[in-house]
């Protein structure tokens, strides 16, 4: 009979005290158990929690920010007992929780207390700072160059002001009275302030109006003053009222209820996780300097006893014993103590990871389960080892493992893949956010929820923007066809044959017409006969492709543009381009096409020949008539100037031409002066261009080929034309740049319904259909453009469009005459009442052209009155068949006022969603905009192409959800197509807005009976789907993230687990902690906030662990508190401190962005600088070649970004836009105010008559002599703005001391660079000891360059006195991997890739050479001979291995197999110390090789077993070394005693043979070395006060190492001799 116990029976207790005292004598004294806790603390100061809530709101809905506020300001909170932290947040999600239905409000109430919106506070924070600096009597304190430290303090203790941009108020009086001035227009309008995209703009407010920005705080007394005065302005249209709130330091006091929680103390962070590793000490690397005090922080929280612990469940006990609990508590730390295990037998691992499927999933709680054998693996391990094993979990997951491979992890939130990898909590948080914002909108909107669901999952459309334009029905004029031409029959004709393998860069020669290159040209440009001559060159070069050209005249095409072809057609005769498409098209058609060729070339040989100045030289007239009788000569009977002569005369060679012109035009080819079609894809008529696009196809084409989709008699070009040609092309409309979206949803169905009162133009005959696709005009009606823009639009529509409609937004400026109002309200009554009528569209086209005549732009003296515009109005309506007495009775008594107060409304819109204050002429289709309109070339095709794309790529599969849709709470009336096509076009508008990956993963394949985790939500608009290996890293901090998201929203979720089916280790070897926040992190007491932390408790005592943090990718943070050396934690050296205790900081968030060239290579070393608009250079980097990668250092703000000045700005300018249009400002805007950093895509192009200019000039370049001088000069000062890039230091500094003679505490001369990093307590003593043997033996300034991301606390501290005192200088750097970059997992390897792999990107530009020394080294020598020494050009030299220590030759892995062969002959160098010329190094983009090599042998677990060695001596026939004289480097293990005197550095390099501690190594080593270890630690307690003790020796310890010494001494001696 089997039981199951849910509580220990009274038998199970007997058993269990009978155990307990059996076993008692042997754990009498058990040593106490010890825990660790850390916290992560942001830099920044403290931001309240009552205005953070606000935030939070307007991310939902900025509506929803004000009525907070309304709110917040009319609620009672006197009747409130308490103010403790805990209750004051419960008020605020009382007034707050409200405003949102669920689950949005409980994913609010989860930001709110993981301070999600802190970062937004401090944005606002910097603001307040620059709006004070403007004001001239403003004395305030200045703020650190990242504005991430301080608070803002205001003057004169004023906690609220009113910036206007020519004033600051500080009092409510001061701003009444400006209010009730007639000029504040005037004065507004000088310098208004800067509005940005996230600003808190009233609803109430009107655009034109003059700007006023409220800085203060929600909950102060001022704030309600000075709100309630700009609301009631705004409502009377008198300000446009913008509020940013801020609490400036010393307001705390001023706050009543509760808005001052959160604002004093630090802003503790979760989000992340902590690990406690297992760490390997076959070396022993342990310092034996002892810690005297622990950290004052408060006691930890008490350690859950509800956990098992091998089998027991201490709470269930405790309940049931509780006068036993001193005994039950011993036994259970003993239990603790003995079960951990960091290494298992190879049987006992063999099933692991099947056996942990097991455990999970039949827990009660699986997500629970796998969350605590994640955290306590160690202790869990041999329990999961002994667990008998079910063979149906096996069969699945080995079932499973046929369609996905073992450990894969991957993840889908409503079947979109997310990065399983570099995912953290602030990620997912917004992506489930913004599902969840949606399916509130859908919901709003009467869909039905099984349909929300169906919308959120389905894929958006590829982002591939694969349009080719389809040119079939011009006239190309083809030189050659490989299929039929004499030239190519010797060619195979089996297209198989691109399937084969060829050299890189070589072309497969198939006698088949796959690519077709048209030049699209003006032959009258020096671009179009450039083109023409790169044809012909690769005619005869027998390139694979068809060459055609398609040509036309550019004046004649802006003729087209103009309207005006007809009435200047005289004049047609001068144009050169028409002149030469007409003798081409009869010498074509005489001919034959190769001497049409023939005569363009000639053309163009003409045009150079008569110039100097070949680059720009110009075509005349003569040059054409020249070559065409230069080209026919020889073939004609008849002088060629008769023909000529004809020629000009006969009109079917001018309609030839011109035809050929108008189909350019129609394609929308001629707005790109120059380009190429290959097989229809737009690409530039360059070779590069040309050949990148031909390897592109190629692939295509292979693929194809390959899954027998283009057979033989295929015809390539027809069948991508059909897949993907558009008739026009636009480069404004398809681009690479991803378009600019908005959201409609809440114009259409919120309360902000511009749009829900607007009446539709249809094509004729469709207005009852449903309509797709929607376009929104808006036009400017008192603009010339907007009038054309209005016309192509009625064009659109008339030449018939059965898939779109098109609303009508007009608006117009304030001074707007009464014909432009009249025009608007008869657009409104036709559109309302008429819209169904025939000829409305002719009725409204034949208005836009009497308004356009008659009353556009006339004074009130040359025009009508108004009753004959009403007269002309109803006789057009007759003539096209609509009633005229609508509008003889509306017209004439129409309120100006009315339509006025529309046009503002409307004109508010656009500025809510375009930013543009007036004369906006824009189309919005489908929520897309496209802004500003290029009128002169916009045309009615554009609409259609714009109708086209969308509906391709984004409404096409919404539509068909849609129309299946059985709704049920709507009324059956309102079920019109109107309701539809409005329902269609919301969802699609809200769905381009969201961010998300078009990747998918089928995982409905993967069986779930045995081996998965699914939790049903029929309610949720969340599924998220996963397969994950329960024992991963990936695991261990997915499965916090995903009880986070149960605990908060119960998102539906299948989680089938895949386990590694055969592990050879065990698979983790760490405790792991993530640390999301609680409510309990709020005291109860007080207005505290404790928490969030992660605690470990009860770990092992013997075993050495080591602390790493898995933070966010954009985090960049830092020890600040820890005494103890959390790279080597012995918990059994504790003492009486219970609880090992430290705290990081979130130093800065990463910037990071990629920077291309269109069809170019990054430009690598391209300089950027980043700032504000005042201080525009604050942290500088330079472009790597690897992806155009780029990072800096920001805290919260808003930034600039620009090129640097000098060759960078010089050579290249920023591209902005989809358009593609040089951005004027020269700089990009960043705004950080979340936690999540930015990832910034940059386009730059190099400036004109700069395109074959180099960027960086090597100084070995034989350039002319002048670039010489000036690329050396920029080489020699690389720039002397560069700043200490991501330092640690507050000002940019100029790190040129590497140039200059300076004198620092008698040190006088060059200064000589180092550089070393550290990690852990005994190399941090180490690194002391180095930094003293350098400056002993050195009269020379030293500066000491440091990694700091592993440096602890006292030795940050520490290092600032010991520079003063000795005199050096020591700045600190950082970088942070790049997430392209293969990650290392282990420590140890992280630091030694530090060592090697960002050398040209860490150091400030200006420095040009360092050298690294490995901490553990002892200098003997003067460091500025090796410093000075010349390595011959090379950018690296190292020391190569000495070969005298015989014993050691069975390790000298480099004298045999692979690296023997690799080498070849070469020496293999040691890592411990080593010269960087940082130019030379970025001048060979030496960095960009190691990446690249890094990157390829880092995936191979056997490869780079020490990395920082390894990689150079690998990349060394690339990236060369010089190899530097052997005494610069000695090592015991590897060098014998003879050598050891003439040593100028001696490192104390591990000992594979003998595993010898590097502390004992290190005294009997080096005879210095005892001396210079007091030294140090006399200085480190005189500075840090009695917390470090010094290492004592026994008196036999002395005579022993005195005896080494003299032995050495003498053994030293005797090798001299």
């Amino acid at each position: 009979m089997a039981m199951g116990f849910r509580s220990p029976s009274p038998l199970l207790i007997f058993i269990f005290i009978l155990i307990l005292a059996a076993i008692a004598p042997t754990f009498s004294r058990p040593p106490s158990p010890k825990n660790v806790q850390t916290a992560l603390r942001a830099k920044w100061s403290a931001t309240p929690l009552l205005l953070e809530a606000g935030e939070l709101l307007s991310k939902e809905d900025q509506r929803l920010f004000w009525n907070f506020i309304h709110v917040w300001l009319n609620a009672d909170h006197h009747a409130a007992q308490s103010h403790s932290a805990k209750s004051c947040v419960n008020r605020i999600l009382e007034h707050s929780r409200p405003l949102l239905r669920e689950p949005l409000a409980s994913l609010f109430e989860f930001s709110l207390i993981l301070r999600s919106a802190s970062p937004a506070l401090v944005l606002y924070r910097q603001l307040a700072h620059d709006s004070l600096t403007r004001s001239s009597n403003a004395q305030i304190t200045e703020l650190d160059p990242l504005r991430a430290g301080e608070s803002l303090k205001s003057p004169g203790g004023k906690c609220c002001w009113v910036d206007t941009g020519h004033n600051l108020f500080f009092e409510v009086s001061e701003l009444l009275s400006w209010l009730e001035t007639d000029d504040k227009l005037v004065a507004g309008s000088i310098q208004r302030p800067q509005l940005f995209d996230f600003d808190h703009v009233h609803f109430d407010s009107s655009v034109g109006s003059p700007v006023a920005v409220l800085y203060g705080a929600l909950g102060t007394s001022c704030f309600k003053e000075f709100h309630a005065a700009l609301v009631g302005a705004a409502k009377q249209g008198k300000v446009n009222y913008v509020l940013r709130p801020v609490l400036p330091a010393g307001c705390e006091t001023d706050f009543g209820h509760c808005g001052s929680v959160g604002a004093s103390g630090s802003v503790n962070l979760g989000g992340y996780g902590v690990e406690l590793a297992f760490k390997n000490m076959e070396y022993k690397a342990m310092d034996d300097t002892t810690i005297k005090k622990g950290v004052t922080l408060e006691d930890p929280r008490t350690e859950d006893l509800s956990q098992e612990v091998r089998g027991f469940i201490f709470s269930k006990i405790l309940e049931r014993k509780p006068e036993l609990t001193s005994d039950i508590m011993t036994f259970r730390d003993y239990l603790l103590s003995s079960t951990v295990s960091d290494t298992l037998d190879v049987w006992e691992l063999k099933d692991l990871g099947h056996q942990t499927v097991q455990r999970i999933v039949r827990a009660s709680d699986p997500l629970q389960s796998m969350h605590d054998i994640n955290q306590n693996f160690p202790n869990i391990v041999s329990s999961l080892s002994r667990m008998k094993l079910d063979d149906s979990v096996r069969d699945e997951i080995m079932a499973n493992q046929r369609m996905i491979p073992p450990g894969k992890s991957l993840m889908a939130i409503n079947g979109a893949l997310v990065n399983v990898e570099d995912i953290d909590l602030y990620l997912l948080i917004d992506l489930v956010h913004q599902d969840l914002l949606l399916a509130d909108q859908f919901s709003k909107m009467k869909i039905p929820p099984s349909t929300v669901r169906k919308l959120l999952s389905t894929s958006p459309p590829s982002e591939s923007s694969m349009f080719r334009v389809d040119f079939r029905a011009t006239r190309v004029h083809y030189l050659n066809n490989l299929e039929e031409d004499a030239k190519y029959k010797r060619w195979r004709s089996n297209l198989n044959e691109i399937l084969m393998p060829v050299f890189p860069g070589q072309l497969r020669h198939i006698r088949k017409n796959l690519f077709h290159a048209v030049f699209v040209l003006d032959p009258a440009t020096i671009c179009g006969l450039e083109s023409i001559d790169l044809i012909t060159s690769l005619y005869e070069n027998d390139f694979p492709v068809r060459f055609g050209i398609m040509l036309y005249s550019s004046k004649y095409i802006t003729q087209l543009d103009n309207h005006s072809a007809k009435e200047e057609g005289d004049n047609f005769e001068e144009d050169i381009s028409d002149m030469i498409i007409r003798l081409f098209s009869y010498i074509q058609e005489n001919h034959g096409i190769q001497l049409a060729f023939e005569f363009l070339s000639n053309v163009n040989k003409l045009r150079v020949e008569s110039d100097e100045h070949v680059e720009d030289a110009h075509l005349e007239m003569h040059h054409v008539e020249e070559a065409f009788v230069e080209t026919i000569l020889p073939k004609v009977k008849s002088p060629p100037q008769e023909t000529l002569i004809k020629l000009k005369a006969e009109p079917e060679w001018k309609e030839l031409s011109q035809e050929s012109s108008m189909l350019v035009f129609k394609l929308g080819l001629s707005k790109i002066h120059c380009s190429l079609l290959m097989n229809g894809l737009v690409i530039d008529p360059t070779e590069d261009a040309l050949l990148n696009a031909l390897n592109d196809e190629t692939q295509r084409i292979q693929e194809q080929v390959y899954f027998g989709q283009i057979k033989s008699h295929t015809d390539v070009l027809a069948k991508f034309l059909s897949e993907a040609g558009i008739q026009r092309y636009n480069p404004r409309i398809i681009s690479d740049n991803k378009p600019r979206f908005i959201s409609l949803s809440t114009f259409i169905f919120g309360e902000a319904s511009i749009l829900k009162d607007i009446d539709y133009l249809h094509s004729p005959g469709t207005m009852d259909d449903l309509k797709p696709v929607t376009h929104l005009l808006a036009v400017d009606i008192t603009s010339g453009s907007g009038l054309k823009l209005l016309r192509q639009g009625l064009n659109y529509l008339r030449e018939g469009s059965k898939d779109a409609r098109i609303g009508l937004l007009f608006s117009a400026n304030q001074s707007t005459d009464s014909f432009s109002l009249l025009f608007v309200k008869v657009f409104e009554i036709t559109s309302s009442s008429y819209s169904h009528k025939k000829n409305v569209l002719d009725f409204l086209d034949q208005l836009c052209s009497l308004y356009q005549q008659k009353y556009f732009h006339k004074s009130a003296v040359e025009v009508d009155s108004t009753q004959a515009f009403i007269d002309k109005v109803c006789e057009l309506a007759e003539a096209n068949g609509l009633p005229s007495e609508g509008y003889r009775s509306a017209l004439p008594e129409f309120s100006t006022g009315e339509v006025r107060r529309h046009l503002s409304k409307v004109g508010n819109f656009l500025h809510r969603v375009i930013g543009s204050e007036s004369g906006v002429n824009a189309v919005f289709t489908n929520g897309r905009v496209t802004y500003p309109i290029d009128e002169s070339t916009f045309l009615s095709a554009d609409l259609l192409l714009l109708e086209s794309i969308e509906f391709k790529q984004r409404t096409k599969h919404i539509l068909e959800i849609i129309e299946e849709v059985n709704w049920q709470d709507v009324d059956p009336d309102m079920l019109t197509s109107k309701f539809i096509s409005d329902i269609v076009m919301a969802i699609s508008s809200s769905m381009a807005m969201r961010e998300r990956s078009s990747e998918s993963a089928r995982f409905e394949i993967l069986n779930d009976q045995h081996s998965a985790i699914i939790l049903h939500n029929e309610n949720s608009s969340i599924h998220i789907d996963a397969c994950l290996d329960p024992l991963s890293p990936t695991s261990q901090k997915l499965s916090g993230i995903l009880r986070v998201l149960w605990k908060y929203i119960q998102p539906s979720m299948r989680i089938v687990l895949n386990p590694l089916s055969s592990l050879a280790d065990l698979p983790l070897k760490n405790y792991y902690r993530y640390v999301v926040p609680s409510m309990d992190d709020f005291s109860s007491a007080d207005s505290s906030i404790n928490g969030p932390k992660a605690f470990f408790a009860n770990m092992p005592l013997s075993k050495t662990l080591t602390m790493n943090l898995d933070v966010p990718e954009p985090w960049l943070v830092e020890p600040v508190i820890a005494i103890h050396d959390l790279d080597n934690i012995l918990l059994e050296n504790l003492g009486d401190t219970r609880t090992l205790q430290s705290v990081f900081e979130l130093e800065a968030l990463v910037l990071t962005g990629h920077c291309s060239e269109k069809d170019h290579d990054p430009p690598r070393g391209l300089q950027l600088i980043l700032g504000t608009k005042t201080t525009p250079h604050l942290v500088d980097t330079i472009v790597m070649a690897n992806l155009g990668y780029w990072q800096m250092k920001v805290s919260p703000g808003v930034w600039f970004l620009q090129l640097a000045p000098g060759r960078s700005s010089e050579l290249y300018i920023l591209k902005e836009g989809a358009d593609g249009i040089q951005n004027k400002e020269s700089s990009k805007l960043i705004t950080i105010n979340d936690l999540r950093g930015k990832v910034v895509h940059m386009d730059v192009v190099k400036r004109k008559g700069k395109e074959h200019e180099k960027l960086l000039i090597s100084d070995d370049d034989e350039e002319d002599p002048q670039d010489t001088k000036k690329g050396s000069s920029w080489n020699s000062n690389i720039l002397k703005w560069a700043s200490g890039f991501i330092s640690s230091n507050e000002q940019p500094k100029n790190a040129e001391s590497n140039s200059l003679e300076k004198e620092r505490g008698g040190r006088h001369g060059k200064t000589i660079n180092i550089f070393s990093i550290a990690s852990g307590h005994l190399y941090e003593r180490f690194l002391k000891i180095m930094i003293l043997s350098v400056l002993k033996n050195t009269h020379r300034p030293v500066k000491f360059w440091f990694i700091k991301n592993y440096l602890s606390p006292p030795f940050k501290d520490l290092i600032p006195h010991m520079a003063q005192e000795y005199g050096f200088e020591c700045e600190l750097i950082t970088y942070k991997w790049p997430t392209w970059l293969h990650k290392q997992k282990e420590k140890q390897r992280i630091i030694w890739a530090y060592k090697i792999l960002f050398l040209d990107v860490i150091f400030p530009l200006s420095l040009e050479k360092v050298i690294f020394v490995d901490a553990d080294q002892i200098v003997r020598a003067d460091m500025g001979e090796l410093y000075d020494m010349d390595i011959k050009g090379k950018p690296l030299a190292y020391t190569p291995f000495c070969d005298n220590n015989k014993e050691m030759d069975g390790y000298r892995f480099w004298r045999q197999g692979f690296w023997k062969d690799h080498l070849r002959g070469k020496p293999y160098h040691i890592s411990a110390l080593y010269v960087v010329d940082l130019k030379k190094f970025r001048e060979t983009a030496s960095g960009d090789n190691l990446r690249v090599f890094y990157e390829t042998l880092s995936k191979d677990p056997n490869s780079l077993s020490n990395l920082d060695q390894d990689l150079p001596n690998y990349a060394q026939h690339i990236v060369p070394i010089f190899s530097l004289p052997q005494e610069w480097l000695w090592c015991e293990s590897w060098c014998g005693n003879a050598t050891k005197l003439k040593a100028k550095t001696i490192d104390l390099c591990n000992n594979p043979m003998t595993k010898e501690p590097k502390l004992q190594g290190a005294r009997r080593i080096v005879s210095e070395w005892p001396d210079l270890d007091l030294e140090a630690s006399r200085f480190t307690s005189r500075i840090l006060g009695d917390d470090v003790v010094e290492p004592m020796q026994t008196p036999n310890q002395s005579k022993d190492l005195a005896s080494e010494d003299s032995l050495k001494e003498d053994l030293e001696s005797k090798a001299e001799l």
